[in-house]
């Protein structure tokens, strides 16, 4: 039976074999703690790209690297700053501190073929007769001490080696039992990263690390680096060169290695480079890997040519040092023949996108349910752009058409908006003009060839269903885009009050006042025919645009009275004058601030018979879109408003006159009877003076629904004096700006 060096008999007894604080176990663990505290550092690097630490410790921003020659030329010759094609790999690893080390690999799985050095982690495991669990360090000797095993030497062996190496030691002690084995923290190897590198220097990386690796982690090339040659040296050896090209473009990393320690990664200078601008997705500056390279080789680099980059042509601007007068030259090549193309130092390549003109397509714009590009074939008529009535639908039209269904909310809706929806819920084409415009590739200049919409797609009159040509633009206009002959326009009048059917009506060429009414069935038997309310959209626009130029010039003149008065006040008691203006521009401003509240409602006076009593007793006046014609049925009244005692409706007396009216409602002592207007009810306003030099109203017999309108003296110093002084007769006011007699005595 063989006798362990302890004295315990193998496979007798369980021995347990645990790490232990004291003795030579402890000492190994010691061993390595210390060297998982042995942070790695990397040396001192140039100060090219460094982040620097600021006078209070803290780290500031590694300074942007300045551009090369090279992307300065670029930049002068195409207005772009282009990168280097790879840069953006290295740029985070690059603005990095430098004061760690490379990432470790403590969570990496450990390659079959990883050697095992000194400063390599185990963690041994064993149970059965054996109770072993166990954390060493490989030492400097390359080797590990198993408390009771002894000594064994691991330094050389593979990862996917040491396993059975150590069953075999152990078991020349133990039997009866089963092992395993993990690697922990590997051990570090110092490299040196020299040349052309953003970070050249000596550092210390990770057991598991390889060339690839070592390149991204320690910044990748400087600015005049190469990506194309960058060299591992073991020694006087070169072991590989590797083509970062290769890797990032194609995943190729054959040309990787794992590193030792001693390695030396030489970053060779950067070799020809040119630069691709234009429409590509990746706009760089690429480098060369010798003289046998060609567009069809760069344009892989950069992905590729896209479906929206022009095939047939690009631009190659080369430096040619045999004209040193003028070394650059500019080339038209095909990116289809890119194979053929080769490229030199200094190139820079534009590629050109596809052109906007399409080769096959005529446009259709404007009132129509599709505006789009159609395919265009020859013989191609207007009439085949548009087939039916139908296309020259608007989408809006439903748009309009879905809002006048009230599901959730159901609310009144008015006249007005009935007549506006009945106006524009339809975008009416223009049928008599539509245009179509063509280039003219000789002169190159746009022709506009009009036709007849209604001919040409409802009739299809050959003269008028024109033949189109590719790239022909056809627009259809709306009829309200272009004003036309009213009689081709939708018109819309109201008829309201005694009316045989009041309603919205549309008109038709030639239609007149007494025809619509004739047409709407006439008059009511109640019909107060001396009494219609005739309003125009048209008049009511031009009577507001008067009104405000009135009240913009009262308010100027308002201003300037109130200056004036100012100024020559010459009463002793200059304190009561002061008041006294200050309490008139008040007034004034408050009844300017009401008069502006009023609108004119467009009315014009049909200055009818006093008699009139039927349709024929009207004008007969053409209608317009937008008129309104009120017939109210008989008032019994006649309303008298200003200076009087009472302002209220008087019953109207057959006979009675002017005088008589005023006597029922009492004048008031400051009222200014010799100014006396008469609003009759057919809209005509009559004073004296239009009477005759000595008439006067009084004995003017009124009609049912006239107003009286009394106004205050002019001497006193109010608003009405300024304003009568301004624009001198009440009639002219309310007969050119269409207000009423309401309206009359609101701004009072």
């Amino acid at each position: 039976m063989t006798t362990p060096a302890n004295g315990a008999t193998a496979g007798s007894a369980t021995t347990v074999i645990r790490n232990q604080p004291t003795g030579r176990a402890s000492a190994a663990e010691a061993g390595a703690g210390q060297a998982a505290q042995r942070a790695p550092k990397p040396s001192t690097l140039g100060p090219r790209d460094e982040a620097k630490n600021s006078a209070d410790g803290t780290r500031q921003a590694a300074p942007t690297t300045p551009p090369t020659e090279f992307q300065r030329f670029v930049l002068s010759a195409t207005g772009r700053q282009v990168e280097v094609f790879g840069s953006a790999y290295f740029s985070d690893n690059a603005e990095a501190s430098t004061e760690t080390s490379f990432p470790t690999a403590d969570k990496t799985a450990v390659p079959s073929d990883y050697v095992i050095g000194p400063g390599d982690e185990m963690t041994i495991r064993a149970w059965g007769n054996v109770d072993i669990d166990y954390r060493t360090v490989v030492d400097r000797a390359g080797q590990i001490s198993i408390p009771r095993v002894g000594t064994v030497s691991v330094a050389g062996l593979k990862a996917g080696e040491i396993e059975n190496h150590l069953r075999t030691q152990i078991a020349r002690v133990f039997k009866g039992f089963s092992l395993s084995v993990s690697l922990g923290q590997l051990h570090g190897i110092q490299i040196f990263v020299v040349g052309q590198a953003r970070k050249p220097g000596s550092y210390v990386v990770s057991g598991l690390s390889t060339l690839v690796s070592a390149v991204f982690d320690s910044g990748g090339p400087g600015p005049i680096g190469s990506m194309r040659r960058i060299q591992l040296k073991r020694g006087k050896a070169l072991v590989t060169e590797l083509d970062l090209y290769d890797f990032v473009v194609r995943g190729d990393k054959s040309k990787d290695a794992r590193l030792v320690a001693g390695d030396v990664i030489v970053f060779l200078p950067a070799g020809p480079r040119v630069a691709l601008v234009g429409a590509t997705d990746n706009p760089a500056i690429y480098e060369l890997a010798g003289s046998n390279e060609t567009l069809r080789d760069l344009l892989a680099y950069s992905g590729g040519a896209k479906a929206t980059t022009n095939t047939s042509t690009a631009q190659l601007e080369r430096i040619d040092s045999r004209q040193p007068k003028a070394p650059r030259t500019v080339q038209v090549v095909q990116p289809s023949a890119a194979a053929q193309t080769a490229l030199q130092d200094g190139d820079v390549v534009t590629m050109f996108g596809v052109g906007p003109q399409f080769s096959n397509a005529v446009t259709l714009r404007g009132n129509v349910a599709a505006p789009l590009r159609y395919p265009y074939a020859a013989g191609m008529r207007v009439s085949d752009l548009i087939p039916e009535r139908g296309a020259l639908i608007t989408p809006d039209y439903f748009l309009r058409k879905n809002k006048l269904v009230q599901f959730l909310a159901p609310a009144a809706v008015g006249v007005d908006r009935l007549v506006n929806d009945v106006r524009n819920i339809v975008d009416e084409p223009n049928w008599e003009y539509a245009t179509i415009e063509r280039l003219n590739p000789d002169r190159v200049t746009l022709q506009l060839i009009p036709f007849n919409l209604a001919r040409a797609v409802i009739d299809r009159d050959p003269a008028q269903d024109l033949v189109l040509q590719q790239g022909d633009v056809i627009t259809i206009f709306a009829r309200n885009d272009i004003r036309g002959p009213v009689s081709r326009t939708t018109r819309l009048v109201r008829l309201e009050g005694e009316v045989g059917t009041p309603g919205i009506y549309a008109l038709k060429s030639g239609d007149t006042l007494r025809s619509v009414l004739n047409a709407a069935g006439g008059l009511t038997r109640e019909a107060y025919v001396y009494g219609t309310e005739f309003t125009r959209l048209a008049t009511r626009r031009a009577q507001t645009i008067a009104l405000d130029d009135a009240i913009r010039r009262m308010e100027s003149t308002v201003t300037s009275q109130s200056a004036q008065a100012a100024a020559n006040i010459t009463t002793s008691d200059t304190q009561v004058a002061v008041l006294q203006a200050a309490a008139r521009r008040e007034q004034q401003q408050a009844q300017l601030t009401r008069l502006k509240t009023m609108r004119p409602n467009g009315r014009i006076a049909l200055e009818l018979s006093r008699t009139a009593a039927a349709i024929t007793d009207l004008p007969d006046i053409e209608l317009e879109d937008g008129d309104t014609l009120v017939v109210p049925n008989r008032p019994a009244f006649v309303n008298i408003v200003g200076a009087v005692a009472n302002e209220n409706a008087i019953l109207w007396r057959d006979g009675r006159t002017v005088e008589g009216y005023v006597k029922l409602a009492g004048m008031l002592p400051d009222a200014d009877d010799g100014n006396i207007f008469v609003i009759n009810a057919d809209g005509t306003v009559v004073q004296a003076a239009s009477l005759g030099r000595f008439s006067s109203l009084s004995g003017l017999e009124l009609m049912p629904g006239s107003t009286v309108v009394v106004p205050e003296k002019i001497n006193r110093e109010t608003f009405w004096t300024t304003f009568v002084r301004g624009l001198k007769d009440w009639t002219q006011i309310l007969y050119q700006f269409g207000l009423s007699a309401a309206a009359y005595k609101t701004i009072r």
